[in-house]
């Protein structure tokens, strides 16, 4: 039986902020928004990926405080040309550490406007094998 992890909910305290934030400085595709009088909330996917973020108001949220996640993790095959991708957009992305020399050692960091914050993973071996293959 496949088990895939499919969607996280990231805190955030302006959704409306967040929407933004993550399409147009972070580069996800906006799904989906739903709003209804029990809740509101919005579904962004980074592109080429396989699992999404949800963004709920705070009553959605499960006793989760807007900017508590830690440890979100993207993969990329280019950590450079991503970081310098999110710093043209206007993101602050810490600088590149390598920890160690072989693929999926190499590492950045940036946060979203509420806190919430991600690492960013260079794995050279996605820009020939991605986890979901493009369509042809």
């Amino acid at each position: 039986m496949d088990w895939t992890l499919e969607v996280i909910i990231v805190p955030v305290s302006d959704q409306d902020r967040a929407i933004a934030f993550y399409r147009e400085q972070a580069g996800f595709i906006l799904d989906h928004r739903t709003s209804t009088e029990q809740m509101d909330f919005a579904q962004l996917t980074p592109p080429g990926s396989g699992c999404s973020i949800v963004l709920s108001d705070p009553s959605s949220q499960q006793g989760m405080v807007p900017g508590s996640l830690r440890g979100l993790q993207l993969v990329v095959s280019d950590a450079r040309a991503a970081r310098q991708e999110l710093l043209d957009r206007g993101v602050e992305a810490g600088d590149i550490t390598v920890f160690d020399e072989r693929d999926g050692g190499t590492f950045f960091g940036f946060s979203d406007p509420d806190g919430n914050a991600w690492t960013v993973q260079e794995m050279k071996v996605r820009a020939e094998q991605p986890l979901i293959p493009h369509n042809a």
